[in-house]
């Protein structure tokens, strides 16, 4: 697999009071972003079995990615590419860490696509300037909508922490 890590990262985490047989129960099951993501609209599964998981997901603004997941660490996390189907992926890597009892931590890196084709002396000015604020203010929502979908068993509303420039 091409090597993704020479991109600009942008992480965020959130600590939740669940385990991390909870948060991984949540972020494995098939569809889930129907429950959880504040920015969706639709999230189907294209292929979940025990060697390969695949979906879509189609934003509030009808803009439409395909989830390809990479590697699956069973309780502790995956990687992913996403993007539109014929288009450029970005590489995102989910991680769960267990805390104190009943506590866990959930991390979201994502290694963008967007401006790996300008040199990086322009790319790191927009990236720190533009790309990370706002998708730091993208993870944090999807990483709340997580827990609120824990602590309160019903759907995230969407746009509930917000709108957002690129997906609402």
């Amino acid at each position: 697999m091409k090597d993704f890590t020479d991109r600009l990262p942008v992480s965020q985490s959130l600590e939740f009071d669940f385990d991390s047989d909870e948060i991984w129960g949540i972020i494995s099951e098939p569809g889930n972003l129907n429950l959880s993501h504040p920015f969706c609209k639709s999230n189907e599964v294209i292929q979940w079995d025990d060697k390969d998981h695949s979906d879509r997901l189609v934003y509030l603004n009808g803009l439409n990615y395909i989830r390809d997941f990479k590697t699956w660490d069973e309780g502790s996390g995956y990687t992913l590419l996403i993007g539109e189907e014929d288009g450029p992926k970005s590489y995102v890597v989910w991680e769960i860490d267990s805390l104190d009892a009943g506590k866990s931590r959930l991390t979201i890196t994502v290694y963008p696509y967007i401006l790996v084709e300008i040199p990086y002396f322009f790319a790191y000015f927009a990236h720190v300037a533009w790309v990370r604020p706002r998708l730091k203010k993208y993870l944090k929502s999807v990483l709340s909508g997580y827990k609120y979908y824990l602590k309160n068993q019903k759907r995230t509303p969407r746009n509930h922490f917000g709108e957002h420039p690129w997906f609402s």
